[in-house]
Order: C-alpha cells, then structure tokens, then sequence
C-alpha cells in the first residue's frame, strides 16, 4: 500500500531477491500455480467455463502480497503472491476460478491505465473484468495521492525530535488542516468512479471493496517495530479509521457494492502484537515486505471476506 515514490525503494530489493531464487523454486511456484485446477491468475481476462465463478481480484500491494511465498512472477515487479487473500478465497469457494491482477504500488488511475512495473508494465486491472465475472474484490485506495507512503517515508524520520510528542501529525498539519484527511476526501471521489467501471464491465458481479487492517495497537507503542513518535500512534489510527471510513462511504454512495471491513478483526493483531498480521518495520525477505500484511494477515482477510459470502450463500 506504498506510493509510488517509497515504493521505488523497496522494489530493486525485492526484485533481486526473485531473481536470486533457484530454478526449482521457480518451478515449484508454477507447479503450485497450476495444481490447483480451480484458481487462475493472469493479467488479462481468459475465458471461463460457464459452471465456474469467475473471481476477479483487483488492488494494490495489500492485496498483492509482496515477499509472502511464493512469489508469482507473471508481470515481474507486481509482487503478487499464491497466498494472499484472493488465493486463499478462490481456493476455499467451490468451482472457483481467479483472475488475479492486484500489483504493489496500484492506486486507482491503475484500473484503466497500464502501470510500469519492473521490467514493463501492469496491464489496465479493468481488462480482467467480463460481462459474465461473477465476483469482484477491490482493495485499493491507500496509494491515492501518496497518503500512506507518505506517512510511512516520513514519520519514522521524525521520531528523534520528539519522541514522546506528535511530530508527524504536526507535519502533516498545515494551516489548522490535516492535509491527509483532505487527501482521503479526494480518494473517496476516486473509488466511486472505480466502482462505477467495474459495475459497468461486470454488470452481474457481487462487488466487495476491502478495508484496510490495523497497522498500529489502539494503546501502548512499540518504536522497534513502529519506529513513530509515541503521539503518531493514535494518529495513524486515525488516518487509517478515516481511510476505511472513506472506503465505506464510497461503497455505500455505489449502492451495489459491499464494503468488508477487516479492522475490527485485526485488532490484536497490530505489528506490535505476538501474532501480527502486519510486517514492521523491517522488511522480511521471506515472509513479507514492510509494513504490509503477513501471510497471517493474508487469512485474517480472507476469513472476513468469506464468512460474508457464506451469509449470503455462497
């Protein structure tokens, strides 16, 4: 869920380190890619037989999975792993096929445009979509006008000169103004009209829009992991409450699109907790990028999503 900025940096690492793998665990990452005869993933739309779901995932790196083994290499730079949450849902659903074409620093120009990635570019997300795509899950929204790459590129730098205090808030407060929350105004507009494009490409889809989960605990601190001023930790919480809120309203101003909020479940389950579905601050070169989710995170999301489904029939 990084800008494109702070996300330039993690990308060189995490590219070599693919590129550094065996042979065989490439092929090992394909085998496993093609064993399961009910989940595909492509950058474009294939068809489907018509007894299947047609699962399309679209979103950013929180739904990409960067560093979670095993890695897919199908573009190389998106990040995409065979256990993030859209991998884990298609393959508890029955007759399920997945499209899944989520890439780390997406934000939502990514869903008509092409994106550069390493080596080339993400096709347009909404080229995976059909008339006949039965299911749709997004997450997307905390790359828009560099809300969460910003905090994460920022505040850690920030915690020397007043670690007790709120030194990030203060930065990002201008004129009495928080300028990240009139960010997220802005980002709201844009996942709206998200929602409308793919309402448009798959008339007959069930749309879910995916929260985001808790990055920082309700109380307490943890600066080994978080390395942010003591008063930055409820505000980050804030930012990310308000994100999610945005996101909400968002789904709701669609009227056909279902918003899955994966904060309440996450709590106790922050990158300070024993059993943290988010990464800190150090990135895991074999287990997860910085802060994102884990491969625990990954199914404390899909969870959600499915217990929704299952309510409704599914």
């Amino acid at each position: 869920m990084r800008s494109r900025r702070s996300l330039a940096a993690v990308v060189p690492l995490v590219t070599a380190l693919l590129w550094g793998l065996t042979a065989g665990v490439a092929a090992n990452a394909k085998e496993s890619s093609s064993a399961d005869s009910t989940q595909q993933t492509s950058s474009q739309a294939t068809p489907q037989s018509d007894d299947r779901t047609h699962y399309v995932a679209l979103g950013d790196s929180y739904t990409s999975g960067p560093l979670i083994p095993l890695q897919r290499l199908d573009p190389l730079g998106c990040l995409r792993s065979t256990q993030n949450y859209p991998s884990v849902v298609a393959a508890r659903l029955d007759n399920t096929s997945l499209t899944d074409v989520s890439c780390a620093g997406a934000d939502t120009t990514d869903m008509t445009e092409p994106q550069k990635i390493v080596l080339g570019h993400n096709a347009p997300q909404f080229d995976a979509l059909r008339p006949d795509t039965d299911l749709v899950t997004l997450g997307i929204g905390g790359n828009d006008h560099g809300v969460f790459g910003s905090i994460i590129d920022t505040c850690p730098g920030l915690r020397a000169s007043d670690p007790t205090g709120n030194p990030c808030q203060q930065h990002f407060t201008v004129d009495g103004v928080d300028t990240l929350e009139t960010a997220i105004a802005q980002t709201r507009q844009n996942v709206e009209t998200v929602l409308h494009g793919i309402r448009e490409r798959s008339p007959e889809a069930t749309i879910l829009l995916i929260g985001y989960p808790r990055i920082a605990p309700p109380t307490g601190t943890c600066p080994d992991v978080l390395p942010f001023a003591d008063g930055d930790y409820v505000w980050l919480n804030h930012i990310e409450e308000t994100l999610n809120a945005a996101l909400a309203t968002a789904a709701a101003n669609h009227g056909s699109t279902t918003f899955i909020d994966t904060y309440p479940a996450s709590l106790g389950h922050d990158a300070c907790a024993e059993h943290a579905w988010i990464q800190g601050q150090h990135l895991n070169p074999i287990g997860a990028a910085h802060y994102h989710p884990n491969r625990w995170g990954m199914e404390g999301v899909a969870e959600v999503i499915l217990d929704h489904l299952a309510e409704r029939g599914w």
